[in-house]
């Protein structure tokens, strides 16, 4: 790992809005940041370009797909972004007969996220990107997922010491992770007195996208979790990604 350096950076909006492809009347969006957007948001910050061509995908995920990646939501109700309704006309012409069409889009107010990265400094285009990301520039506007709703990034920050994580010992997660089987049958429960005072524990689940099929040309999902307080047995051991130790106790999940 000597040529390795793990980085985060804040990415932030004062909207967001990552569209479910699976509706049409109402346009909904995620609430989290999912890997594909992310890889379109480095992509701008290194200068890659976006969707061209019908069944041809974008530069930017052809370049950048292999790289490691983790998401935290900052500043959520235990990862939950408020949301509110927006309506606008659509006057494309491709809307319906008469030329317009009401339009209700959901967007994120103020989303925020604490991106991780595992970058090969000794490859070109990701040292490119570190530099880019340190000196806090970019080559074309990022967005939050559409193009009215500019990002930009605070807190750079690299990790001089970080760790595979063995599942030797409780933990919690600090990044939303993917899960393979019912995580709440792994919940380390407080007794007694710990238990006193205590709020409960919340687990946030959304199913997101992971990946392109490079077949289909449409998004490949995972079931995802997030928790700011669960803490997982050690006997919990999740094999899709890779897991890391930071600042000695947290840990992070890069997929």
């Amino acid at each position: 790992m000597k040529w390795y350096k793990l980085v985060s950076f804040d990415l932030k909006a004062d909207f967001g809005f990552f569209k479910k492809p699976d509706v049409n009347e109402v346009y909904l969006t995620y609430n989290m940041l999912h890997k594909p957007a992310l890889l379109g948001i480095l992509g701008a910050i290194v200068g890659l370009q976006g969707f061209q061509k019908n069944a041809v995908l974008p530069l930017y995920y052809q370049k950048l797909k292999h790289l490691k990646i983790g998401v935290t939501p900052l500043s959520s109700r235990n990862g939950n972004f408020d949301k509110h309704f927006i309506k606008y006309t659509n006057t494309t012409g491709m809307a319906n007969d008469d030329g317009n069409l009401i339009v209700r889009e959901q967007v994120l107010i103020n989303p925020e996220y604490r991106c991780f990265l595992l970058l090969n400094l000794e490859d070109e285009l990701e040292n490119n990107l570190y530099c880019h990301l340190q000196s806090y520039c970019a080559e074309f506007l990022p967005y939050m997922g559409k193009n009215d709703f500019s990002a930009w990034w605070e807190n750079f920050r690299e990790y001089d010491s970080f760790e595979r994580f063995s599942f030797d010992r409780n933990y919690r997660i600090a990044t939303i992770f993917c899960k393979e089987q019912a995580v709440i049958d792994y919940l380390v429960k407080m007794m007694g007195f710990a238990a006193i005072g205590k709020e409960p524990v919340s687990l946030y689940f959304e199913k997101l996208p992971a990946y392109y099929d490079e077949i289909l040309f449409q998004y490949r999902y995972e079931d995802f979790v997030y928790s700011q307080k669960a803490q997982f047995r050690k006997d919990m051991k999740i094999s899709m990604g890779d897991f890391y130790t930071i600042d000695e106790e947290q840990v992070i999940q890069l997929i």
